[in-house]
């Protein structure tokens, strides 16, 4: 029902609109690092004081094109976690996850250095999530079509399930949003992914890093 909800506009995006799209990105990018700022540091400090290692996490992924750049969060497992059983899924009572990193990847808030990624380019707010290029290469020629367009903070998939669906069914709704994009779908998106990230944490550890 959510979903037949959301997308009710059809037809690929016009040059008008990707510059439409671009420019909120760069207004909500900045937005939310200049409303994030102090509890940013507040996070900082935590990762610190908690955990030996670095306060961030960067990670090769797939943007548009299928070309790599590296995500920023903030850290929320032990170091070197992914040479770790486990690999590069993580799940609910993962051992790898630190005390901090349980609270902030309940509220999402390891991902806002994310805007980071937005001011440069390589995000957008929505898109497909980004993926690790390991999984790119299992895509079939069908689901590579998942790159066509600027993967994004935050996805179709993300604002109905959060993260509680298989990677094939997130990329078929991935597909389906690429298919009915709109500004209008965008904001509600967002405006659905606050919502179930402030009020339902749903799905928090069945994620990638």
């Amino acid at each position: 029902m959510v979903l037949r909800r959301l997308l009710i506009a059809k037809g690929r995006p016009r040059a008008v609109q990707r510059s439409l799209k671009r420019a909120i990105d760069i207004c909500g990018a900045v937005c939310g690092l200049i409303m994030f700022a102090i509890p940013m540091l507040v996070i900082a400090a935590a990762i610190k004081l908690d955990s030996r290692g670095s306060v961030f996490f960067r990670q090769d992924r797939v943007g548009l094109d299928g070309q790599l750049f590296q995500i920023i969060k903030f850290r929320t497992m032990v170091p070197n976690a992914e040479s770790l059983p486990g690999g590069i899924t993580t799940w609910r009572g993962d051992p790898r996850v630190t005390r901090v990193g349980r609270v902030l990847r309940d509220r999402g808030l390891d991902e806002i250095l994310q805007f980071l990624n937005v001011l440069a380019g390589e995000l957008s707010l929505v898109g497909p999530r980004p993926t690790v290029p390991s999984q790119v290469r299992k895509y079939t020629g069908h689901q590579r079509r998942r790159l066509t367009v600027t993967p994004g903070m935050t996805s179709l998939p993300t604002a109905v399930a959060r993260n509680q669906l298989p990677w094939p069914e997130k990329i078929e709704l991935d597909l389906q949003y690429i298919d009915n994009w709109s500004l209008w779908l965008d904001l509600k998106i967002l405006f659905l992914t606050v919502w179930v990230v402030l009020t339902t944490r749903e799905g928090s550890f069945k994620r990638d890093f």
